[in-house]
């Protein structure tokens, strides 16, 4: 019987540590969807609202064009915002276009769960 209980236990163990290990892989793996924008900026408030059924499938970081680190952003993009990437690679500017996010929303949880 202690044998038995002491195999079940590893197992749990086994499992339970596989489990976090998949866990905290899938939140590292969510993409990183990157706002261009300054303040203010009433389309980039708008995008967002329209990102926020989204928001659970990337991690969303916002560049302040106007900080003086972000010299080169704002001089590409002062006229563009709100401007989007997705991994670093542009996605679209001015507005969300919902099909072109979920495009490739879906193809980036793809290649996710096929690397698995």
């Amino acid at each position: 019987m202690l044998w038995f209980q002491g195999n079940s236990m590893q197992l749990a163990k086994h499992s339970f540590h596989r489990l976090l290990r998949n866990l905290s892989a899938s939140k590292t793996a969510l993409p990183v969807l990157t706002l261009f924008t300054k303040d203010p900026c009433p389309l980039c408030d708008e995008a967002k609202e329209v990102l926020e059924p989204y928001k659970n499938r990337f991690i969303l970081q916002e560049v302040d064009i106007t900080l003086p680190e972000n010299s080169a952003w704002y001089d590409r993009y002062k006229f563009d915002i709100p401007v989007f990437h997705l991994n670093g690679q542009f996605l679209m500017m001015h507005r969300v276009d919902v099909s072109k996010l979920e495009k490739q929303l879906q193809k980036l949880e793809q290649q996710g769960a096929g690397g698995s």
